[in-house]
């Protein structure tokens, strides 16, 4: 990652971006981070301070980030001399980086057993307790989609389960995290056509976002007990992969119809967001996955579609979006539609068609239990189709700094 340091005042560097908005700030570091040429910048940076810096010190890093080794870069912020701003904007940048690393990884390496030593390394350095969960244990607890997805692999399946538990957590308040882990999507039996397939082994975007948040939130030491939960399977094709027409049996009983095997994000999330409501108690649940291509139609390539059974959880992660720069746009979770989930043979179908991501979002909701529940689809903004401003072609990381500044607001 790039190297940005503080220095003293030189009369003469080229000035820092200058913008109203931290938002504007971060967009420009982010384009003149993406044009650095010199292992060595000078700029002047007098009177940045606070958010401002470090928002600039996050556009410089993420603009700057590139998915092949590049070379070591420095830039010096001359005149500025407020540590804690830089300290954080560093460490923000780094958790986007490592998001982005994560996603970007290809699948022929990212097995669902890499992705989980890769979290436990990472977050075991910043105190944050791992545990993984093999194929014999989430058959014994009945992981029913998550078996069934990743049952068609050689790679087999894991649940990673992430925990902070500082010390003077805020009493009765515990945010669970759950991130779509796909590490490869092939569409299964229903097999994507190979365009569509170019950037499948990005589809564990919403995995790398809670792994990264929980890292940045583990850094800041944030008084907010917080768990995160990955579902980790490659949705492959063989003669032991799922069928259209087979039916799940998900964690806590509630089945599935599977009506395309391309469908299989809510499948694993199903029974992740089971697992958390049943076990871990949580005081919100959120969770955050490249899900459905018509939330893409909908939104474009920079805003997150949100779903919420609650308008305060959908008002504070708008506004933890708006904050970091990564903008989310409310859809309606419109019951009226949630017939077209009928099944003949099981609780509900997981294809049922359009208005793709309300139907997925309405797919989800019975497994939350009716707890304060948002569902961010980032199909889009999760991957980038060129460089642009803060952006690198290929993952983005986007979700990690939201929901870390979303837990933020909890403490």
């Amino acid at each position: 990652m790039l190297d940005v340091r503080l220095a003293a005042p030189a009369p003469g560097a080229p000035p820092a971006p200058r913008a109203r908005s931290a938002d504007q700030l971060r967009r420009r570091a982010g384009e003149l981070g993406r044009a650095l040429q010199s292992d060595r910048t000078v700029l002047d940076a007098a009177g940045l301070a606070g958010d401002r810096l470090s928002a600039v010190v996050e556009g410089l890093a993420l603009g700057a980030y590139r998915i092949a080794d590049a070379p070591r870069r420095l830039v010096e912020l001359a005149g500025a001399d407020d540590a804690d701003a830089l300290s954080r904007g560093l460490r923000a940048a780094s958790a986007t980086v490592w998001a982005r690393d994560l996603a970007n990884t290809p699948a022929s390496t990212k097995t669902p057993a890499w992705l989980a030593a890769q979290a436990a390394r990472e977050l075991g350095a910043v105190g944050v307790e791992v545990l993984t969960r093999d194929e014999q244990w989430l058959a014994e607890q009945g992981f029913g989609g998550v078996l069934a997805v990743g049952g068609g692999s050689v790679a087999p399946p894991r649940l990673i389960e992430a925990s902070w538990r500082p010390r003077r957590a805020r009493a009765g308040v515990h945010a669970v995290l759950v991130g779509k882990g796909i590490t490869f999507d092939t569409g299964g039996i229903n097999l994507k056509p190979g365009d569509s397939m170019r950037m499948m082994h990005t589809d564990m975007s919403g995995g790398a976002a809670v792994l990264a948040a929980l890292r940045l939130i583990a850094q800041d030491e944030l008084p907010v007990r917080v768990t995160a939960l990955v579902p980790a399977a490659e949705n492959s094709f063989s003669g032991t992969a799922m069928r259209p027409s087979d039916v799940l049996r998900h964690y806590g009983g509630r089945t599935s119809e599977v009506g395309n095997t391309d469908a299989e994000g809510r499948l694993v999330l199903a029974d992740a967001l089971a697992y958390a409501a049943a076990r871990l108690r949580p005081t919100a649940l959120v969770d955050i996955a490249t899900l459905t291509g018509a939330m893409k139609i909908a939104l474009g390539l920079r805003t997150g579609g949100l779903f919420a059974t609650d308008d305060r959880l959908a008002a504070a992660l708008t506004r933890a979006g708006a904050t970091v720069g990564e903008p989310l746009w409310r859809m309606p979770l419109q019951a009226d539609y949630a017939g077209l989930l009928r099944s003949d043979v099981a609780d509900a179908n997981n294809a049922p068609g359009n208005p793709g991501a309300i139907t997925a979002a309405l797919f989800l909701q019975p497994f939350t239990r009716g707890l304060p529940w948002a569902h961010l689809d980032v199909a889009g903004p999760a991957r980038a189709p060129q460089d642009d401003g803060l952006l690198t072609k290929g993952a983005t990381g986007f979700g990690a700094r939201l929901l870390a500044r979303w837990v933020a607001s909890l403490g």
